[in-house]
């Protein structure tokens, strides 16, 4: 089956979920005229219909291809991109100083899960050149900036982030990679690094990496790490292209998914070494790389939001149209799986937990907006704080989704589902990847504990959970049937988190290693709750009396199933995170070799 933008969904989760809406009143956003975001995003899912989705199965089973440090993409995929920078949507939320459209990043966040859901592995290119337009902007050289921005906010050039070598993965500090100073004020880099996303194609003519690398006189660890920008083609002083530099591509990945995603290992300085141009300061690149990777973790976790609604719609389609055994009562010769409960139950696990992690995302970049664009300073520092406290939950808790989404929708296709016709496959190959993506998901629970929980005393924490808990007394008051008992399950929920979360600010000095045991069980807690509430939020906005453009009973009836069946799990997670820790530090024992 083909992608269908679930438009409704979305605009709900931006206007009432996210607080778009209220951003907006609020004169956060000037003069952006939100009745505009609707006719953007149904432009996007017919692009994303016509000419993304087609190839995303094609583009799995094609494959790219390495011939001489040259990659080939997939059959048609030059030509989509083309189209698509040409309709502007590499471009939309590009500065308009360089030539993009000045839209609101939420409206660009909504996009991107329109190009994640209909082909991920097309999506992933530009979602890394949003990152170095970011890295570039805040702080590049003015000079750098002239030469390189404008091509990338259009598109016509694309961005990698080369961060992770052979022997240091996610621990950045270990790298290698070496940059000399020239004498013209450039560099020239040499080293190998692994896992580069786009690192090399033939889209565009021409690719600017971001590459990490440290100088012979840096400090050790991550306090000697720079930042390098790195073109594939010289530019010449007129803008047109020069000789190739010192960067290639020696190397592919062969991948459990993203087949049609080239990911490079890159060697420079065989041929006397890449010439860089520094970003930021020396010895300050990790600095300049949180620019890029914040960015960049907002982005894959809409990434498992869109693999996660792709399966989910395919899965509602399938179960359909596939018949097998009879409901309770029926007198049919067999029946579509759809009628049996526990296909249901998990079909709305499906829908329910996409909803939730879109609207975590949507405000995480509402949070990012607000904080960038308020006029007044105290908003935008708790716009930041706000920002900074959802950014590992965006990130952890919506690519762990996408793995479940896509696992049951690989369960309801049955045998179906395990074989590689039907396309449900590809959607669990593809999302593995995500929780791995920009930090594991471990890694942004250690973030969520030990950075974003401690700050100010857990300041931002109590600011949200005092907003979810005038959510939780709207949901109680109202006396509405169609939420059962979401109001108690919320309650109760908030609880648990209040609980942990000053269990864990203890702990997280005294006792850190205690706090680390719970670090992932304490932001499944979050998002989990922070989703059943937003979720509650949203079905308040839409009233069940039919006078709305929303189906109100349908959302409500999804917050409920969220709150009775997910978020109704906080107790167990609060008991993980606080009673756990001895188990988890006295594994020793047990984990032997």
């Amino acid at each position: 089956m083909t992608y269908r933008a679930p438009i409704n969904d979305m605009l709900l989760a931006l206007n009432h979920g996210a607080g778009l809406s209220a951003a907006v009143k609020g004169g956060h956003y000037g003069d952006f005229d939100a009745d505009m975001t609707a006719a953007i995003l149904e432009e996007a899912g017919r692009f994303a219909t016509d000419v993304l989705a087609p190839l995303n199965r094609e583009g799995d089973k094609a494959g790219i291809k390495l011939n001489d440090g040259k990659v080939t993409t997939a059959p048609g995929w030059p030509d989509a991109y083309r189209r698509w920078t040409e309709a502007g949507w590499n471009a939309v939320s590009g500065s308009e100083e360089w030539g993009g459209q000045g839209l609101p990043l939420v409206i660009n966040a909504a996009c991107t899960e329109i190009w994640s859901a209909s082909n991920i592995a097309f999506g992933l290119c530009p979602l890394l050149t949003a990152s170095a337009i970011e890295a570039l902007e805040a702080h590049g050289s003015e000079e750098l900036k002239k030469i390189y921005l404008a091509k990338l906010v259009s598109g016509e050039w694309t961005g990698t982030m080369q961060l992770t070598e052979p022997q240091a993965g996610s621990d950045v500090g270990a790298l290698r990679s070496k940059a000399e100073r020239a004498a013209d004020g450039s560099y020239r880099l040499s080293g190998t690094k692994i896992f580069i996303t786009y690192g090399e194609h033939d889209m565009t003519d021409n690719i600017v990496h971001f590459v990490l690398a440290r100088l012979p006189d840096a400090p050790a660890g991550t306090k000697g790490i720079s930042l390098f920008l790195v073109p594939k083609f010289m530019v010449n002083a007129d803008g047109s292209l020069g000789a190739r530099n010192d960067i290639y591509a020696s190397g592919v990945e062969h991948k459990l998914g993203m087949h049609a995603s080239p990911t490079c290992t890159m060697t420079m300085g065989d041929k006397g070494g890449a010439i860089g141009y520094l970003i930021g300061e020396e010895n300050r690149g990790m600095l300049c790389m949180f620019t890029m990777m914040n960015q960049a973790r907002l982005g894959v976790g809409l990434e498992g939001v869109g693999i996660a609604d792709r399966a989910y719609q395919q899965a509602l389609a399938f179960s359909h149209e596939r018949r097998q055994g009879k409901a309770v009562g029926s007198k049919d010769a067999s029946d579509p799986i759809f009628v049996h409960p526990d296909v249901k139950r998990m079909l709305m696990q499906m829908r329910a937990l996409t909803a939730a992690a879109r609207t975590i995302c949507y405000a995480t970049a509402v949070a990012i907006d607000v904080s960038q664009r308020a006029t007044d300073a105290k908003v935008r520092e708790a716009a930041a704080a706000r920002a900074a406290l959802l950014t590992p939950i965006a990130k952890a808790f919506s690519t762990d989704i996408g793995n479940e989404v896509t696992s049951l929708g690989v369960q309801i296709h049955g045998g179906m589902g395990f074989i590689e016709e039907t396309g449900a496959a590809q959607h669990y190959r593809d999302a593995r990847i995500t929780s791995i993506y920009e930090g594991t998901n471990g890694i942004q629970s250690i973030d969520l504990v030990t950075r974003k929980l401690a700050a100010q005393g857990g300041a931002a924490v109590w600011a949200l959970m005092d907003e979810l808990t005038k959510i939780v007394e709207q949901i109680e008051r109202s006396n509405d049937p169609a939420f059962g008992t979401t109001g108690a399950k919320l309650r109760d929920a908030l609880g648990s988190l209040d609980r942990a979360s000053r269990w864990l600010l203890e702990r997280v000095t005294s006792a850190p290693n205690d706090a680390l045991a719970g670090a992932t069980p304490y932001l499944r807690l979050f998002g989990s709750t922070l989703g059943g509430c937003m979720l509650a939020k949203e079905a308040l906005a839409t009233p069940t009396d039919g006078q709305n453009q929303y189906d109100g009973q349908r959302y409500a009836t999804l917050a409920r199933f969220f709150a009775e069946n997910i978020t109704v799990q906080a107790g167990g997670l609060e008991r993980m995170v606080i009673d756990s820790a001895d188990a988890v530090n006295g594994a020793d024992a047990v984990l032997v070799t």
